[in-house]
């Protein structure tokens, strides 16, 4: 099977601060841990949760799906009135003729709810190699990776659409509500993706650190936008680290904006350095430039960014590799060092899972929803953990 990774392959000055520093150290209590999926016939992937004004919670991801890469994937939601006690029943939110995959989600100043996903093409590798052997068999394929009753349901999904219009449908998206969920826009361009979407910055506009799939250049950088996500507009480049490939080699940011004014870009890092860590960008001027991508010490990726009440941050990052699972770490100085992991989970059976995100409840507990396949149920599900900083 194509492999996410293979997906993403093929897709000022650095500030003067003691970034590998390490603050005191805070411990994790967790309080509960609990499968929240309620469709275990189904992959569960790259989710991403938001606390909403009323105390609502709201959770979006890539449902419907058969495998970590096939061509079923759609945007579903559901919510929480009892801070993750129950989730309602999932609804799909969007489901395009291809891969409908990661999903953000987040609550304008003026109520609106922005989820944001993008169109991939990754399963075709895959189906057309089947499809070769099956007209050499004349019968379909048979193996253990692509059986005739899967091919038969890939075929089935991938003919709904000729190869130009396929690629047509190719890109980054929001679908945006204004009635609490209850209706949603068509899909708007947003110029890039990432998995937990954009962020509000105190000026009232919408930031959105990304990369531009489906560009020839594959661009990292920043988009915003000034009429409450209705239209995006290309802010700035983030510049690529000496020695490293942005195309090929960063993925995944994500932002927040520090008590400070600084804004703060985590980056997913797969170049030769600091492979496999999470990179750090910031901005002094409201996105407009960015510093030259650094590593902050932390193995794990890809990171969700939180600015918690009392102002300190916290990043929240999938850990593939033993302990399998996520972790946290703090920031009480607008992220210029952050503290030792706090372990969220730890145990996981392998590295399909993470991609977690973080919301802050009314009374300061913390509730982070990832992704994660387990010895059961075979597919991936959707975990959640409640906890506490101590």
């Amino acid at each position: 099977m194509t492999s996410r990774r293979h997906f993403l392959a093929t897709t000022t000055s650095a500030l003067a601060f003691p970034f590998i520093a390490r603050a005191a150290s805070p411990a994790a209590k967790i309080l509960e841990t609990k499968v929240i999926s309620q469709q275990p016939e189904f992959y569960h992937g790259w989710s991403t949760v938001v606390r909403r004004q009323n105390g609502e919670l709201w959770l979006s991801w890539s449902g419907g799906r058969e495998s970590h890469v096939c061509p079923f994937g759609q945007v579903h939601a559901m919510t929480s009135k009892d801070n993750g006690a129950t989730w309602t029943w999932p609804r799909v939110l969007l489901d395009t003729a291809t891969d409908d995959r990661d999903s953000g989600v987040l609550e304008t100043a003026k109520g609106s709810l922005i989820v944001t996903t993008f169109t991939s093409l990754a399963y075709e590798d895959s189906f057309k190699k089947a499809a070769a052997m099956a007209e050499l068999t004349d019968k379909g394929w048979v193996s253990k990776a692509m059986p005739a009753e899967r091919y038969a349901r890939w075929k089935a999904a991938h003919v709904r659409l000729g190869d130009e219009e396929r690629k047509a449908e190719l890109g980054e998206w929001a679908i945006r509500s204004t009635d609490g969920g209850k209706s949603w826009s068509t899909r708007i361009p947003t110029i890039v993706n990432s998995p937990h979407g954009p962020i509000q910055l105190k000026d009232g506009r919408l930031l959105y650190a990304g990369k531009q799939l489906w560009t020839q250049d594959k661009k990292i950088g920043v988009a915003e936008s000034k009429d409450d996500g209705q239209t995006w507009q290309w802010l700035a480049e983030i510049p690529t680290r000496k020695g490293d490939t942005a195309s090929n080699s960063y993925h995944e940011l994500h932002a927040v904006e520090a008590a400070d004014g600084t804004l703060i870009a985590q980056i997913r890092n797969h170049n030769t350095a600091n492979k496999g860590e999470t990179l750090q960008t910031e901005s002094k001027d409201g996105g407009k430039t960015w510093s030259e991508p650094h590593s902050i010490g932390v193995w794990g990726l890809p990171s969700h960014l939180l600015r918690l009440r009392d102002g300190r941050l916290l990043m929240t990052y999938g850990h593939r590799r033993k302990p399998f699972g996520n972790q946290a770490r703090l920031s009480t100085d607008n992220g210029q060092t952050w503290s030792e992991a706090m372990i969220i989970s730890g145990d996981g059976i392998g590295g399909d899972l993470g991609y977690p995100s973080t919301v802050e409840l009314a009374d300061g507990t913390l509730l982070t929803v990832w992704y994660e396949t387990m010895k059961e149920p075979r597919l991936a599900v959707l975990r959640q953990a409640t906890w506490r900083i101590e």
